[in-house]
């Protein structure tokens, strides 16, 4: 279709060129979703004023398909991938505004309106996006609905955590901010979207709406479906935008952590016995769409969710503070004399999520606890402590002397809350690592917003932890590919552990919600190279 018949067709509609939209359907070897794909696209409530079908090398043409939409234009050529295809009608199109949809997925009715509404609402933006759920193979709903998250007034910073924006038809561009952008990155076979958003967000700005407008098919052939390959390519893509310092830092390394979870875990419980071997090889994992809704509250936190809302902050003088109205904590030992200490929600779910990795030899410091609860295949087991009196205690010394771990020799080390109270933490660090046997994993917890211990560690505590400091400590020994850390905590969280509120006197759910400003406490797995 040329600008000339565009233009025909637009007036023919009363459109406003402003408002004119294009959609670009990539197909490859998609013949037998094509035509769905093109039925959501004319049942629109706001019909698109061009329609583009771009064959990226099909074996067999699509053009009989497309018989009975004659206002579609074809466009057939070499194989190239789809951001090759993307870009071929980015640059055919004559539209202000252009949605991307692959054959095999489809539109609601209503993405278009949606969309085009969102941008009356924030017209400086490049691009908006709202939610979709997913079908499968019989166009029939399957799984959860992905409800849009704002990426809030950072959307850099919150891209850098996840793919907030997801499927690539709930997005709505203005074509020029593409065009200005060079388009899609057509060296890349996946990923193109993801990294199309983290170009985006530097130089312009994103909005979302509430409506769910597409419809992602799970049919088993789906190019993510390849875990191993999708994790290799996304982490590439993160790894061109790793910030050099600063607050963006903490944000990129949970992104890090997010990407792991998400295609070792999250697509496993997605695909089940369909994922790749790189989902399979790792541990049992929880729910795809709870690790979507971890990485979504990470990027945007509960207070900036009720910002939205208009309901915080409260005005100035009317800041209740109620029973921690005092200067006297609620506890002065952490909280162990109420209940459970709320670092340890955090630490023991990170255990928990990491019992696959404590099996074989494993060293505890301390004592027994935590290997005991959390360990499935536990060959022999070593307590390390400072002082022989505890009958658990297998070695007894400083960690930081040589001589007093053996070299290559635990599968798993589980070293919680005691890193700040060693002072020569470089030398812990390679300690540590040469503990472990080639492939063995260190499980560590630090503290970072925290109580100082009034007691009898009180004297030797000598750090608190953010995500930069203990990254440089570490990436220095095991390397940058073998971390994934984690942070905990909230600014709720962070009140409640400061004055000692325990797990039981609040809300689970208020816990879980995560800002990385407030890192309660910092986990880590690290991996010794095999």
């Amino acid at each position: 279709m040329t600008e000339a018949e565009s233009e025909v067709l637009r007036t023919e509609r009363g459109t406003n060129p402003e408002e004119s939209v294009a959609v670009v359907i990539t197909t490859f070897n998609d013949t037998k979703y094509l035509l769905d794909a093109l039925h959501s696209v004319f049942a629109q409530t706001r019909p698109a004023d061009e329609v583009i079908v771009v064959d990226d090398g099909s074996e067999v043409t699509p053009a009989p398909l497309l018989e009975a939409f004659p206002i579609v234009k074809l466009i057939e050529k070499a194989n190239g991938g789809v951001a090759s295809a993307r870009n071929v009608g980015l640059l055919q199109a004559t539209s202000r505004f252009i949605c991307f949809l692959d054959a095999d997925d489809r539109l609601r009715p209503n993405a278009l309106a949606a969309g085009l509404a969102c941008f009356q609402t924030h017209p400086e933006t490049a691009l908006v996006y709202g939610g979709h759920y997913q079908i499968g193979r019989d166009g029939l709903p399957k799984g959860n609905t992905n409800v849009p998250m704002p990426t809030g007034t950072d959307p850099y910073s919150t891209l850098l955590t996840g793919n907030m924006i997801g499927m690539i038809a709930t997005a709505l561009f203005r074509r020029d901010r593409l065009m200005e952008l060079g388009g899609y990155d057509e060296r890349l076979r996946r990923g193109e979207d993801y990294e199309l958003y983290l170009r985006v967000a530097p130089r312009y700005p994103i909005a979302s709406h509430s409506q769910v407008v597409a419809e992602y098919r799970w049919h088993g052939d789906n190019i993510s479906k390849d875990t191993a390959q999708m994790l290799e390519a996304i982490l590439s893509i993160h790894d061109k935008h790793r910030p050099d310092g600063g607050h963006r830092l903490d944000f990129w390394l949970q992104g890090r952590r997010n990407w792991y979870d998400w295609y070792k875990h999250g697509q496993e419980a997605m695909w089940g016995d369909g994922a790749s071997n790189a989902a399979k090889s790792v541990l049992a994992a929880p729910r795809a769409h709870v690790l979507l809704k971890r990485i979504f509250r990470a990027a945007v936190p509960e207070r900036l969710r009720a910002l939205r809302r208009r309901t915080w902050p409260p005005r100035v003088g009317k800041v209740d503070f109620g029973s921690l109205a005092s200067t006297r904590p609620l506890s002065m030992d952490f909280g162990w004399e109420r209940g459970t200490p709320l670092d340890r929600y955090y630490i023991e779910g990170f255990l928990q999520e990491h019992s696959r990795d404590i099996k074989g030899r494993v060293l505890e410091i301390g004592d027994d606890l935590y290997s005991r609860r959390f360990g499935t295949e536990i060959a022999q087991l070593d307590v390390l402590h400072v002082s022989s009196e505890n009958l658990k205690v297998t070695i007894t010394g400083d960690i930081t002397t040589r001589g007093v771990l053996p070299e290559g020799a635990f599968d798993c080390i589980i070293f919680t809350q005691t890193l700040q109270l060693i002072y020569d933490l470089n030398e812990a660090v390679e300690r540590l690592h040469a503990a472990l046997k080639p492939g063995g994993v260190l499980l560590l917890t630090v503290p970072g917003i925290s109580q100082i211990d009034r007691h009898e560690w009180g004297t030797n505590w000598c750090w608190s932890f953010t995500v930069s400091s203990l990254h440089r400590l570490f990436e220095r020994v095991f390397g940058r590919g073998e971390l994934q850390f984690s942070t905990h905590g909230n600014v709720f969280a962070a009140i409640c552990f400061l004055t000692g509120a325990v797990v039981e006197d609040v809300d689970i759910s208020d816990l879980d919600v995560h800002d990385p400003a407030y890192p309660v406490n910092i986990t880590l797995r690290a991996q010794r190279a095999r």
